[in-house]
């Protein structure tokens, strides 16, 4: 069995180039975004997002993150516009999130950490197949939201609800009937850069649309999310926090803004 990546000392960000060597690649997410410089791109396009909310399937803990997934066999629940040149499939959302408050997004803003950070992930239809979409530049396209403390958000208290199903790792449950685009914030605004998947293996095939808005959850609430376990239902509990990876270097990479 090989070395199990994680966030542990031992096994998290700072060692999954070991197993994983594109992981120090020039195009790797998170970034820091420094908004003031980041120009404006008036050919970004708004972006929109019809989901059928018949295509979520289960939500699940892989030991790593919370997961809902979504059945991505035909085209159901699509993405489209902003800095893309098609339309693009939800195949599945998930989040990131800290040991408090304070911290827990993968994405900073001008050193802001939000307490969490949801993503939104989508794959390009014209590769036939989600894993020949990753070996492709364009293939995936995730919208990422912040979550930020404020007032509770009844729509994520809806995901919040079915995790009492999954306390542990391996555990899944029918998870139906729910629109994602209930999670989005008013203000539609991004930034968009080229980036990778946060988790091993890394692949560096995201078109990034990260919200400039974030959207406002209780602390209540992420207690809730911390109250999940990365450890079996067998085994000594471990508590599932500090899923991020922190920032990496942004190359000579080139982050737009679609609003002024």
């Amino acid at each position: 069995m090989a070395k199990e990546w994680g966030y542990a000392n031992h096994n998290g960000p700072d060692h999954w180039h070991e197993l994983y060597p594109i992981a120090k690649g020039d195009n790797q997410s998170p970034i820091e975004l420094h908004t003031k410089d980041i120009k404006h791109d008036p050919s970004l396009q708004p972006w929109s997002a019809s989901y059928d909310p018949g295509s979520a399937k289960t939500i699940l803990n892989n030991g790593k993150t919370c997961r809902v997934v979504f059945d991505d066999t035909y085209d159901r629940s699509m993405l489209r516009g902003g800095p893309l040149s098609g339309p693009y499939r939800l195949r599945q959302f998930h989040l990131h999130w800290g040991s408090s408050d304070d911290h827990g997004s993968e994405h900073t803003v001008d050193g802001v950490k939000y307490a969490a950070e949801l993503h939104l992930v989508h794959w390009n239809p014209k590769y036939n197949t989600f894993g020949e979409a990753l070996k492709q530049p364009d293939g995936i396209a995730v919208v990422g939201i912040f979550l930020k403390i404020g007032r509770e958000k009844g729509e994520f208290q809806l995901v919040l609800d079915a995790l009492d199903k999954i306390k542990t790792k391996g555990k899944e449950a029918p998870f139906t009937h729910f629109d994602p685009s209930c999670l989005f914030p008013a203000c539609r605004d991004y930034w968009t850069y080229h980036g990778s998947f946060t988790t091993p293996p890394c692949e560096e095939c995201i078109v990034w649309l990260l919200l400039k808005e974030p959207i406002t959850v209780s602390s209540d609430q992420m207690a809730k999310l911390r109250s999940l376990f990365a450890s079996a239902e067998n085994e000594p509990p471990v508590p599932l926090v500090g899923n991020w990876r922190p920032p990496q270097p942004i190359k000579n990479r080139v982050v737009r803004a679609s609003f002024k």
